[in-house]
């Protein structure tokens, strides 16, 4: 991370063809089209692996309510908490939710952000929940970034299935994640699996059914209590647990049998005021991969900015920031089943890198509030900042 060789990166066809030291590059065989960033710091593009970008509405009278001291149950009983953003959402047709979702998506790639993860999970209705990944999939074209989809109706049971929780997931099992794996508009299958959300016996039939489509599976496990979620995961074979506040010593050895990125989420921690840290050097001692992500979403997470979850990472979680940047490049990119394509610089990789203007990598988690991006390469096509 902090080695100043001055270096060349040839690309040719999308791909990283060279990777040299300057000084032992023969000039005279450079090609016309060139680049020359001055000894500014490359890295590859960096990768946000959970958000919730794509939804509609607002929820900041909700968190105005909750700093007063208004409990949640109360909002929840006024119409507000994430059926507000379902009611949202749903009102919405595409254009009008790839309007309100563009700016989101639009500040994560201006800060250096080459792929995203985007979950649905605001529809909780077949063709809603389609919507959200259609919307979520042309967001990216318009960016140009790469669009990881997660199908994510086992987000929270819609009104119509209030007390009816077996039947919805029957409709995610039986409709939902058939029609989205017809369609190819999903990459994986997601399931908040708490308490408030779906049991481990609900999240198990969903993950099934998404193996048996040939789709992989992430979870959002033990954020708010231990429903050994991560281990049942690992067991499948996800691509990533995430939140993972409250893991256990059990999951922490199911995730490092099944090689299972660990997705911290510092922003909902930091806008819930959690007590609970997660096992960081628990999961560092068993060379569990940690990634770091925004969750951005509008009612724990309204954070577009993947640098700054890579601060509080550091700041509330622990991590270094160069532990921070392995978490939102390789750790990230394997946390969404891209690790052979993204993440790292070497010779065959799609070359999708950021030049920075800084003097140091530690800046990229420092400060906050100017963005030291230069341009983006995507695919070896050179973008604006």
């Amino acid at each position: 991370m902090t080695d100043t060789t001055l270096v060349a990166l040839g690309v040719q066809n999308g791909r990283l063809a060279c990777i040299q030291p300057m000084v032992e590059v023969n000039h005279s065989d450079l090609p016309v089209d060139q680049v020359d960033v001055k000894g500014a710091w490359v890295t590859p593009a960096l990768v946000d692996c959970h958000t919730h970008a794509v939804y509609g509405g607002s929820r900041a009278q909700e968190w105005e309510m909750r700093l007063s001291g208004v409990p949640y149950a109360e909002i929840a009983k006024q119409g507000g908490g994430i059926l507000s953003t379902v009611r949202a959402t749903r009102a919405l047709d595409e254009a009008g939710l790839i309007e309100a979702s563009w700016p989101r998506v639009k500040a994560l790639a201006s800060e250096g952000v080459g792929c995203i993860e985007i979950k649905s999970g605001y529809g909780l209705t077949l063709a809603d929940e389609l919507k959200m990944l259609r919307v979520a999939r042309r967001l990216g074209d318009l960016a140009q970034v790469e669009v990881s989809t997660t199908l994510l109706a086992a987000h929270a049971v819609p009104p119509e299935y209030a007390g009816r929780t077996d039947d919805y997931v029957t409709l995610i099992c039986e409709e939902m994640i058939p029609a989205a794996a017809e369609a190819g508009l999903a990459d994986a299958v997601d399931v908040f699996c708490e308490h408030i959300g779906f049991t481990r016996d609900q999240t198990e039939r969903v993950f099934a059914v998404a193996r048996q489509h040939g789709l992989a599976v992430k979870g959002h496990m033990e954020q708010l209590s231990d429903l050994d979620g991560s281990a049942l995961a690992a067991a499948y074979q996800a691509w990533s647990v995430d939140h993972v506040e409250f893991l256990s010593e059990k999951g922490i050895v199911a995730l490092a049998q099944s090689g299972t990125t660990a997705v911290l989420l510092p922003g909902a921690f930091y806008f819930l005021r959690e007590k609970q840290l997660p096992p960081v050097a628990a999961l560092q001692a068993a060379n569990i991969p940690i990634a770091v992500a925004t969750d951005l979403n509008p009612g724990t997470s309204p954070f577009a900015s993947l640098r700054w979850a890579m601060n509080m990472a550091c700041v509330l979680f622990g991590l270094t920031p160069q532990q921070a940047f392995a978490g939102v490049t390789r750790h990230a990119a394997k946390a969404l089943g891209r690790a052979d394509r993204l993440g790292e610089l070497s010779i065959g990789r799609e070359a999708s890198f950021c030049v920075w203007n800084i003097q140091h990598p530690a800046e990229l988690a420092y400060q906050m509030g100017v963005n030291p991006l230069r341009c983006r390469v995507w695919r070896g096509a050179k973008l604006e900042g």
